[in-house]
């Protein structure tokens, strides 16, 4: 009964935030004075009872402090089946865990911000899916920790319009605006050719892979390492508290015959939107690193 009090109360809150304000990239579901291992086994014990597929894990940027769950469920299935092509890119979702301050802080990807984000003018017709997982999410957060329920990655946030229309400034790449890394002869040539070059290894690392039930939808998350990799890119843009661990990993989807990438200019901003300039103009030569890691796996 307590269990079941707490979810509804989760709900109303995540209803109340994406109705009364502007939206932010991230919640900040709970916070564990417990250790990072110990976090890990209950964040995905909890997950899994909420309602998650695990797709897979892993420590991001070599760095010990965090550790990130790639999950998906029903509901964003259902939602991206409905619609298709670049929606695919919503067929998973992020949580992640950070060693901050002497405190865990467990977060996770804003499925209403993700929603709005990736299916654009659609997303009315998906949103009680949205707001669906929002509230398992929740849920999950709920043996953690303290429960803080609170939005995090941009100062005032943004609004639903401008997310769905979401660029960084004039000129620069819109979701639509994806760099295609190559086009096969066929789905299935696709897929042989890029699991093929994955199992190799070097400074690609599959995280997860998913393909999505009765269409031509596979999504790859795949670690980067190296010195262009999450190494070197993410202690430069991450600099606040609490930390945007559940950023990573990047995606390729492939869509049909054809392998794309989220452009770096695009997918960076959006995850950080209050990103400045300065800062920007530091990891200037990632965007097109990245496109140069991802393309070596689909030639």
């Amino acid at each position: 009964m307590k269990r079941f009090s707490i979810m509804i109360l989760l709900l109303i809150s995540v209803v109340s935030f994406s109705l009364g304000q502007g939206l932010k990239p991230y919640i900040l579901g709970a916070q564990s004075s417990e250790s990072l291992d110990v976090v890990k086994e209950m964040t995905r014990l909890n997950l899994q009872e909420a309602g998650f597929s695990i797709l897979g894990e892993y420590q991001p940027a070599a760095d010990e402090t965090r550790w990130i769950f790639i999950v998906n469920s029903p509901e964003m299935i259902e939602a991206v089946k409905s619609v298709g092509e670049l929606t695919g890119f919503a067929a998973a979702i992020r949580v992640g865990l950070t060693s901050e301050n002497e405190k865990v802080n467990i977060s996770y990807v804003n499925p209403i911000y993700l929603g709005n984000a990736y299916f654009q003018k659609n997303y009315p017709d998906v949103e009680q899916n949205f707001l669906d997982v929002s509230s398992k999410l929740s849920a999950s957060m709920a043996e953690l920790g303290d429960v803080k329920n609170e939005p995090f990655g941009a100062l005032e946030g943004l609004e639903e319009k401008k997310i769905r229309h979401y660029h960084y400034m004039f000129g620069m790449e819109y979701f639509e605006d994806v760099v295609v890394l190559n086009e096969f002869s066929s789905f299935s040539v696709a897929k042989s050719i890029i699991d093929s070059k994955l199992s190799k290894g070097g400074d690609t690392k599959l995280i997860y892979s998913y393909e999505v039930p009765g269409s031509d939808l596979k999504l790859y998350g795949i670690g980067l390492s190296g010195p262009a990799g999450e190494e070197h890119f993410l202690p430069i843009i991450d600099l606040g508290s609490p930390k945007h661990t559940a950023f990573l990993p990047y995606e390729i989807l492939l869509n049909g015959n054809t392998a794309v990438m989220l452009h770096g200019r695009y997918r960076i901003a959006l995850a950080f939107p209050d990103l400045t300039m300065t800062t920007f103009g530091k990891i200037m030569s990632t965007p097109r690193d990245i496109e140069e890691l991802l393309r070596s796996i689909t030639e």
